[in-house]
C-alpha cells in the first residue's frame, strides 16, 4: 500500500473541515497512516460531525476528485469504515452513511466510558509538554468555532481533539474499538443540541487541566463527565 506524501489540508476542500487548522497548525499525526487510512479518518470526521449526514450517499469519485487522489485510496478507505460500520453498501447502490441506531446507543455509552478511560490515562502519563500545546490550540479553536456559530467546524474541530488526545495514550487497539463505537454514537444529535458547545468546551478545559498536571486520575474522571453530560442533552433533546 502506497504512503501519501503531502496529503492535502482537508480545509481546502469542501466543507472546510480540516484534518488541522490553518489557523493553529495543529494537524493529527498522519506521517505512518497510509493513503487509505488517511481518506478513512478524512471520511471518518466529516460522519461524526455531520456534513456528511446520516444516510447520504458517499460517492467515490467525487471525494477523489475533493482530495486530489486517485479512486483506489477512495475505495479501500470505503471498505475500513463499512468494517467499522460507519457506512453500509453495495455494488448497486453505492455506499451511505449508516443510520443513528437509538437502541444501541445505552450499551455503546457504557463501552465508550469503559474504554475512553484507558485511552485518557495513557494520554495522561505520555503526554509531552509539544502535546499539550497541541490539544489546547484544538480546545481554543473548538470553543472560538462555536462562539462564532460556525457548528460544522466546531464539529469536526471536536472530532480531531479527541482523536489528537486518544493518539498520544499509543494504545491502538484500543483506539480501533473506540472508532468502532463512535460510528454507532449520535455525535451530530449531540453537537447541534442548544448550549452545547460551551458546556463542552469547559469540559475541554477540566481535562486539559488534568493532563497538564500528570493526574491520570482526574483526566479519566473529566473524562467520564465530559461523556456523560453529552449523553443527558441528548436523552432531554429526546
Amino acid at each position: 500500500m502506497e504512503r501519501e506524501e503531502g496529503f492535502p489540508w482537508a480545509g481546502e476542500t469542501q466543507g472546510g473541515i480540516a484534518f488541522g487548522s490553518r489557523r493553529t497548525g495543529v494537524r493529527l499525526d498522519m506521517e505512518y497512516r497510509t493513503k487509505e487510512e488517511q481518506v478513512a479518518d478524512y471520511l471518518r470526521e466529516r460522519i461524526i460531525s455531520g456534513v456528511y449526514p446520516r444516510g447520504s450517499r458517499l460517492k467515490q469519485a467525487e471525494i477523489a476528485e475533493q482530495l486530489h487522489l486517485s479512486i483506489t485510496p477512495v475505495r479501500e478507505a470505503l471498505k475500513l469504515l463499512e468494517a467499522e460500520g460507519y457506512i453500509s453498501g453495495d455494488s448497486y447502490r453505492g455506499s451511505r452513511v449508516v443510520p443513528f441506531d437509538a437502541a444501541a446507543s445505552g450499551e455503546i455509552l457504557s463501552l465508550r466510558l469503559l474504554l475512553e478511560a484507558q485511552l485518557v490515562r495513557g494520554a495522561a502519563e505520555r503526554a509531552t509538554s509539544k502535546d499539550l500545546t497541541e490539544l489546547r490550540a484544538l480546545a481554543n479553536e473548538f470553543a472560538e468555532a462555536f462562539a462564532s456559530g460556525d457548528r460544522a467546524i466546531a464539529r469536526g474541530v471536536n472530532y480531531r481533539f479527541h482523536r489528537r488526545m486518544y493518539d498520544i495514550a499509543a494504545m491502538p487497539q484500543t483506539l480501533h474499538f473506540v472508532q468502532i463505537l463512535w460510528a454507532r454514537y449520535p455525535f451530530d444529535l449531540i453537537n447541534a443540541a442548544e448550549g452545547r458547545g460551551a458546556e463542552a468546551a469547559k469540559e475541554h478545559d477540566e481535562i486539559l487541566e488534568a493532563l497538564a498536571s500528570g493526574d491520570a486520575s482526574a483526566a479519566v474522571l473529566a473524562m467520564r463527565r465530559h461523556i456523560e453530560s453529552g449523553w443527558t442533552v441528548l436523552r432531554q433533546a429526546q
